[in-house]
Parts: structure tokens; C-alpha cells; sequence
């Protein structure tokens, strides 16, 4: 009995498209973005009178409750507790500084106003620095834009802008501060080569008004986050590293040498030009090619040595 083989097998499936596959929604917060639930606040004023009423309210509250501690126990009390809640609110403000207000975990506002405030009791106060303060990176040891090893230090004038953001971006704005400017002297090194190989190359040794603004700038940048504002920022040491600082020294030197010998060289062929043009012009003697060419290399010699050349006197004609 003979079998079919295509009986056997299953039965086709017919080719159905397949369903497009939903598209994933966006996430609403982009890289590297704060969500606007959390964003840090900005600074604004905090509410706060001038603190000597409250103070001679409060020595009067405490005169008065010692006066009648022993007649009315119920005022006496009161005047203690109005006492109390008048001097906790008292808080003084140095020049130079400013004091962050937060109420039950929330920013309440800034005072900057210098001398003694009256705030609400209820708050917590955070003192500020205001002033302009220095930050002096370590020495850092990098790889400049052509791979040599240099050694590199600046200086970062800097103060709070933004009270608020200081005290809420970042946990500590001054080791923020210092990290950042430490990121930025190295991403700063190694954009820049040490000496410029070319016309118009920008190098770290020869343009320092231009790195120092791009490094300020940039620095600038990484620490606004944190309500910090650069004033100024300085290269304070930038030389080789010590195990080629002496193989780059020469390499410099010979650079220098080169550099003065073709000025001199340049100097020596314009000073032979004018000498010919004016034995030709004055028709003082008239040279053929051979005792010309014998001329430039005699006045090329005397002019492009090092030392003081020895004439030699013909006491014969020019072709003796």
C-alpha cells in the first residue's frame, strides 16, 4: 500500500503580517535633567523685621512675669511663653553673610540683610558665606593635546550668587566647587598643546589670556548648577614634567638657535642684496658673475659667523 509523503505532513500556515510592536512612550524627564518636582529652589527674600523691639518686648515680657510670678500664676506663664518665642526668634546677620530660612523641611527664604533680624521661631537657619573666596588647585600632573606630560595649577576667584541652590543642588557647594575647577584644568590641558607647532595654534604657554578665559568660562559653567559665580580664574604654575623637562629644554633651545640663525641669515642676504645694487647703481666696479658669487659667500661668511673672521689683503688684482 503506498502512502502519500505530503499527506503526512501538517498542514501549511498561511503567511499573516505580523502586529507592529507599540511604541515605547518618551520618558518625560530628558537626561541629565532635574524633574520640576525637584529642581532646587531660587533665592528670594525671606520675611524678617529689624530685631531690637522683639528684644526690648521680650526684657520687658521677662521683667513684667517676674514682677507677678508669685500674684497670677496664668499671666506670669504667658508672659514666659511670649518671651521665649520673641528671643528664639532673634537672629543676627553678619556682613558678608546670609542666613537660609527652611520651615518644616521647605525653603523659606533668605536674609542678607546685615544686623540683628527677627525671623519666626519655627525655622531653621542655615549661615552662608557671601564672600569672595579663593580656591588654589593642586598641582595635577596631565597629557597635553600632543601627549607630553605637564604639570599644571590655577586659581579660582569665586562667591555665592544663589544662597538657595548652594544649600539644596549640591550637598557641599565648596567641595563642588573644587572638583569642578579641578575637572576643568584637566579638560583644559588636554585640548591645548604646550608650545605651538604652527602659525595660529593656540598653546598653553604662549596664549595665556585665551585659556584662562576658556578655562573660567567652563568653569563656570560646571558649578552654575550649585548658584556659584566665578569672578576670575588664573594659571598659577605650568611647566613640564620632570622627567622631560630637560629633553624639552633642549628641544626648545635648539628651536631658539634655529629661529635666530635664520633671522640672521635673512638679515645677511638683504644687507649683500643692497651692497650689489649699490656697486651697480654707483658703477664703483664692475663685477662679473664668477667674482660676485665670490663676493656674496666672503660677505655671507663675515656677517653669518659666530666669530670674528681674519681678512686676507689681495695686494694683487681681483684675479690674482
Amino acid at each position: 500500500m503506498s502512502t502519500n509523503p505530503a499527506a503526512s505532513l501538517p498542514p501549511a500556515i498561511p503567511n499573516e503580517p505580523i502586529p507592529p510592536v507599540p511604541p515605547v512612550a518618551p520618558n518625560p524627564v530628558a537626561p541629565n535633567q532635574v524633574p520640576a518636582g525637584e529642581a532646587p529652589p531660587t533665592e528670594y527674600a525671606a520675611w524678617n523685621i529689624a530685631g531690637w523691639l522683639p528684644l526690648v518686648a521680650a526684657i520687658a515680657a521677662i521683667v513684667a512675669a517676674t514682677l507677678i510670678r508669685s500674684a497670677a500664676p496664668a499671666p506670669h506663664a504667658v508672659l514666659v511663653i511670649v518671651a521665649v518665642f520673641l528671643l528664639l526668634g532673634l537672629t543676627p546677620v553678619a556682613p558678608g553673610r546670609a542666613r537660609v530660612l527652611a520651615l518644616a523641611g521647605r525653603y523659606a527664604g533668605t536674609v542678607r540683610t546685615t544686623g540683628l533680624r527677627w525671623v519666626l521661631p519655627l525655622t531653621t537657619r542655615r549661615q552662608v558665606s557671601t564672600r569672595v573666596r579663593n580656591h588654589e588647585t593642586a598641582t595635577l600632573k596631565v597629557n597635553d593635546a600632543d601627549g607630553n606630560p605637564v604639570e599644571i595649577a590655577a586659581v579660582v576667584v569665586w562667591q555665592v550668587r544663589d544662597t538657595a541652590q548652594a544649600v539644596y543642588a549640591v550637598d557641599d557647594f565648596v567641595q563642588f566647587v573644587a572638583i569642578q575647577a579641578e575637572t576643568a584644568v584637566r579638560h583644559t590641558a588636554t585640548s591645548y598643546p604646550y608650545d605651538a607647532r604652527g602659525e595660529g595654534q593656540i598653546s598653553l604657554r604662549e596664549h595665556a589670556d585665551e585659556i584662562t578665559s576658556q578655562m573660567a568660562r567652563e568653569i563656570a559653567a560646571r558649578v552654575t548648577l550649585a548658584g556659584i559665580e566665578v569672578v576670575e580664574s588664573r594659571i598659577t604654575r605650568l611647566s613640564y614634567a620632570p622627567e622631560i623637562a630637560q629633553v624639552m629644554l633642549r628641544r626648545q633651545q635648539a628651536e631658539a638657535i634655529v629661529a635666530a640663525r635664520q633671522r640672521m641669515v635673512q638679515g645677511a642676504v638683504g644687507m649683500v642684496r643692497s651692497a650689489l645694487e649699490s656697486l651697480g647703481e654707483e658703477d664703483i666696479v664692475d663685477l662679473d658673475e664668477e667674482r660676485k658669487a665670490v663676493m656674496v659667500s666672503n660677505l655671507l661668511v663675515v656677517l653669518c659667523s659666530e666669530q670674528s673672521t681674519q681678512p686676507v689683503v689681495n695686494t694683487g688684482t681681483l684675479y690674482q
